[in-house]
């Protein structure tokens, strides 16, 4: 089947939300109470928070297609877009998700690949992300992306602060 990727569309944000919800609900629901995945998805994940992320300057979200299926998504920030100021130069990589039934067909290899590509034409020294200390699975992946620990910083999920790793990777 073919892999391609593109920039998700503004008439797009309603499957952006619906696939942001089911993937985080399949990565961190065994960590975490429903009510507080709940609660999360209404301060994070409204249409309303969606919209005001898809229009800052310098965001930018991207699907994973295999075939005509979305398997996944990316949003990468640059400039003041940044969640935080970790590296000089840098591109950060604040969400990246593959679908549970997609997971483990090398999708995960080819966002990434495009994510490093994208910092290549932007000009970056450096890829940067926060990742949940507990998520063994995506600290194992992006181990094998050339990405080491820098930090971390806390994360508030719903009121509950956990702890990111953040993890750098240079281009």
């Amino acid at each position: 089947m073919t892999v391609k990727i593109t920039l998700c569309k503004n008439n797009q944000l309603g499957l952006l939300r619906d696939i942001s919800i089911e993937t985080y609900r399949d990565t961190f629901s065994e960590s975490n109470s429903e009510a507080l995945m709940l609660q999360y998805f209404d301060d994070a994940l409204t249409p309303q928070k969606l919209s005001q992320e898809f229009n800052v300057v310098g965001s930018h979200f991207y699907f994973i297609y295999l075939g005509n299926e979305v398997a996944g998504f990316l949003k990468v920030n640059e400039g003041d877009a940044q969640s935080d100021q970790v590296a000089e130069n840098s591109l950060e990589v604040e969400r990246f998700y593959i679908r549970k039934q997609y997971l483990r067909n090398g999708l995960g290899k080819k966002l990434m690949q495009f994510a490093y590509q994208l910092a290549e034409q932007l000009n970056k020294s450096s890829m940067w992300l926060g990742v949940w200390e507990g998520n063994l699975a995506a600290l194992a992946f992006y181990k094998t992306q050339g990405f080491y620990k820098i930090g971390e910083h806390p994360f508030d999920m719903a009121g509950d602060i956990q702890t990111d790793l953040l993890l750098k990777r240079d281009v």
